[in-house]
């Protein structure tokens, strides 16, 4: 967790030097079992100055988001990373990510 002065609770300043600031926790969402996730595949070609598939949709933790990154990269044969909520794979790879998508179970819809 950043400790940064915009996640402060309560007091905004105090003159006492033992004074410890509580800070607000960001709770993650637990993950969707993946029969009610509910992704969208697109296709852009204005990103990284090449054409890339993108994931969205994705209602999960970190963990799990980059866990389900790491399987599509490596059944497209392909690069990617993430960025946010996406889920960004090199390449015009929409056919393969759909399929594997339905695959696991998720309901997919594509964008373009």
């Amino acid at each position: 967790m950043v400790k940064n002065r915009k996640n402060r609770v309560g007091v905004v300043y105090s003159t006492n030097p033992d004074f410890a600031y509580s800070y607000e926790e960001k709770r993650e969402q637990d993950t969707l079992p993946m029969e009610q996730q509910n992704l969208s595949v697109s296709f852009d070609s204005k990103r990284k100055g090449r054409g890339m598939t993108l994931v969205e949709g994705f209602q999960g933790r970190d963990e799990d988001r980059k866990e389900l990154g790491r399987i599509l990269k490596v059944h497209c044969g392909s690069g990617g990373s993430l960025d946010g909520d996406i889920i960004m794979v090199q390449g015009d790879m929409r056919v393969k990510l759909t399929e594997k998508l339905q695959e696991l179970g998720c309901r997919v819809k594509r964008k373009n």
